[in-house]
């Protein structure tokens, strides 16, 4: 990749430029100024790399672009967001939407020609920039879980973040908080609390003295009840099975109750759901006695 600006720095002249670029020729021109000195598809690294240099000195990428210098490749690349000084007169152009802000990062990522914002700062602009709340608890959710940042990171970008558009995010940031770690999971939640169930505790870590035994979606404790939503896309492979098995195996020898629920039972059957949720609950007026230790998620 190459700006204008380079290549005439480097004795190019204008002409030369606009030759090379022409059709047929072996540049091509991929934003205002900016140039891929090869034939063929710009690569998603080109692509981010030409927007840096769009943006001009300080660009940073932030966003699905940012997620996926971090390992995260949930979202979508259709727009690379890049973040720029309030005061900067660059306007969004192609594929890149430049972002003014007078919250440049103190702290960024480089990798190759490229920098990058912190994971948290990532996941709180790409929430931002969603419409759809599933999404957004995705992104959230993944991030604490791969532990690219810390719940308490994410609140402080919230925090320190513009309001706009910032709904969806404090929604998802509130079920994160409570240890929910999944959209799947989400909607149990919703829905224990619309049944006014007792609160159990999402994703706690149960031990048997110092030995894991399981990361349940929901677990009451005082009943020895784990709820798990388990999604098809999960089971499809033998692996994702076998795990499950062996975790409820483990979970059952210790005398736990678990229940097994899909996504679709919890969206489409949720007083059946409900209804043997507390049936699991009454069948254990005595209490859990198992030598369980349990840890919270947060």
């Amino acid at each position: 990749m190459i700006t204008r600006t380079q290549a005439l720095t480097c004795g190019m002249s204008g002409s030369d430029i606009q030759r090379r670029a022409r059709a047929g020729g072996r540049w091509q021109r991929v934003l205002p100024g900016v140039y891929l000195a090869v034939t063929g598809t710009p690569t998603a690294e080109q692509k981010e790399i030409a927007a840096v240099l769009y943006a001009g000195p300080g660009g940073t990428l932030t966003g699905a672009a940012a997620l996926r210098r971090h390992g995260m490749s949930a979202l979508p690349l259709d727009t690379i967001d890049v973040l720029v000084p309030a005061r900067r007169q660059r306007l969004s152009a192609g594929y890149v939407a430049i972002h003014r802000t007078a919250r440049l990062p103190a702290q960024v990522c480089y990798q190759g020609a490229a920098q990058f914002v912190l994971p948290a700062r990532a996941v709180a602009d790409a929430a931002r920039l969603l419409g759809d709340l599933d999404a957004v608890r995705t992104v959230v959710s993944r991030a604490v879980q791969t532990r690219r940042c810390t719940v308490q990171q994410l609140i402080t970008e919230f925090r320190s973040g513009p309001r706009q558009g910032s709904a969806l995010l404090r929604i998802a940031l509130s079920e994160v908080a409570d240890g929910v770690r999944s959209a799947p999971e989400a909607g149990l939640m919703r829905l224990i609390k619309r049944g006014r169930l007792p609160v159990p505790l999402y994703n706690p870590r149960l031990f048997l003295g110092d030995i894991l035994i399981a990361v349940p979606d929901a677990w009451w404790p005082d009943a020895g009840l784990v709820v798990e939503v388990d999604s098809r896309e999960w089971h499809l492979s033998p692996h994702g099975w076998e795990q499950t098995m062996r975790r409820h195996a483990r979970m059952t020898a210790l005398g736990i109750l678990v229940l097994h629920f899909s996504p679709r039972q919890v969206r489409d059957e949720p007083d059946e759901v409900l209804s043997t949720i507390r049936l699991a609950l009454a069948s254990r007026p005595g209490g859990f006695q198992a030598p369980v230790r349990t840890v919270s998620a947060a």
